[in-house]
């Protein structure tokens, strides 16, 4: 069964300096357009009965960016595909400033019930840096908008290991953003990456992010602060208070089937993983012409999937399920990886009981590393 839906708006109203997803700036006539388009690879993609789905996530790009009339455009798109009012959990990417109680109420009409909210940071100055359009004052009067609109699921993004942050900014930001008291709050490490105006300037000598040192003394304040405000950690960057964790997220760390629509977009169907095209002008004349957008299709072998598996399920607090691993393959993880193991634990990077491996609060800090133990040899299945 394919359990979700992620939909691509890749419009925005300004360019962060940090931003390397698919994103153009918003200009109405493309808009009109790309919706068309999208509504095209919807259908051909799900057909013309609704499907039933766990989750649904529209991001971006920034999916407010849109007007009124064209943010109602895509909401009957995509309630002609899925049922939308039987789906647990319909979530929106929204940045402060971008939209208003209108909009919010438009939203909550057609069925959406959670906002994965850009904040940042807490402070006007860093948030400039940032190349963001939004105050501290914007978040706060939108965070009345949801509360007038009865959003009860609202999750904030936060961001460390900015250029010229210090720990104490950091900290400052956390507290103000617990303070909030929400139910899910997500906290990533600034990563520089090509074509971003940050690389432009990282490369020019212009900016520095902090240490490595300093990096990881923030992370470690933003795991404290959480648990004992109690809001838990399930996720490396992901934190909720019990029962609001992000049903969608744990799609992609599961490993499970999911659509994926619109300009960049990835899915993961069964057997398959799907890559659309990013350019808009490519994107919009291949979907309207058959609605099938694809970049490229890639065949997910046996060897692949268990690799990700272990890469994906580690991410999470809870780690992998041993039961689930040898339900799905046919095979066990200590009987894959028992070097792997044992030399990951007398690291003290992951921890293993009867039922699931998972990594240490000190295994976190280096994943990337951990994860590439999992590669699998290409004679071992």
């Amino acid at each position: 069964m394919i359990s979700s839906a992620y939909i691509h708006i890749p419009f925005c109203n300004y360019i962060c300096h940090y931003c390397d997803f698919t994103k153009f700036f918003y200009n109405k006539e493309l808009a009109d357009q790309y919706l068309k388009a999208l509504e095209n690879e919807m259908v051909t993609v799900v057909g013309k009965n609704q499907q039933t789905v766990n989750t649904i996530y529209v991001g971006g790009g920034t999916p407010t960016a849109l007007s009124y009339e064209q943010l109602e455009v895509l909401l009957n798109v995509i309630a002609d595909s899925f049922d939308v009012m039987s789906c647990p959990e319909y979530t929106f990417e929204a940045n402060p400033g971008e939209f208003d109680e209108r909009k919010l109420a438009l939203l909550k009409q057609y069925g959406v019930n959670r906002i994965s909210f850009g904040v940042q940071v807490f402070d006007d100055q860093m948030l400039q840096k940032l190349g963001r359009n939004h105050t501290v004052a914007d978040v706060y009067e939108n965070l009345r908008h949801f509360e007038k609109q009865d959003f009860q699921n609202v999750s904030v993004d936060l961001m460390y290991g900015l250029p010229g942050q210090t720990y104490k900014d950091f900290e400052s930001s956390i507290n103000e953003a617990i303070g909030l008291g929400l139910p899910h709050y997500s906290s990533y490490s600034l990563q520089i990456e090509p074509k971003t105006v940050f690389y432009m300037r990282n490369k020019k000598g212009k900016i520095t992010k902090p240490v490595e040192e300093e990096e990881a003394a923030m992370y470690e304040l933003l795991l404290n602060k959480m648990e004992s405000n109690g809001i838990y950690q399930y996720e490396i960057s992901n934190f909720a208070k019990p029962g609001f964790e992000s049903q969608h997220n744990l799609t992609y760390w599961n490993n499970d089937f999911y659509f994926g629509f619109g300009a960049g977009a990835h899915g993961y169907l069964p057997g398959k993983r799907t890559v659309n095209m990013k350019p808009l002008n490519h994107y919009n004349k291949k979907a309207l012409e058959d609605g099938l957008p694809r970049l490229h299709e890639e065949t997910v072998e046996k060897r692949d999937a268990i690799e990700e598996q272990m890469f994906l399920g580690l991410r999470k607090t809870a780690g992998v399920s041993k039961e689930a691993f040898e339900n799905r393959f046919g095979l066990t993880i200590n009987s894959l990886y028992s070097k792997e193991l044992d030399y990951l634990k007398r690291k003290e990077w992951i921890e293993e009981n009867e039922e699931t491996i998972r990594l240490t609060k000190q295994g976190q800090l280096f994943g990337n590393v951990v994860f590439q133990e999992f590669l699998l040899e290409d004679e071992i299945l």
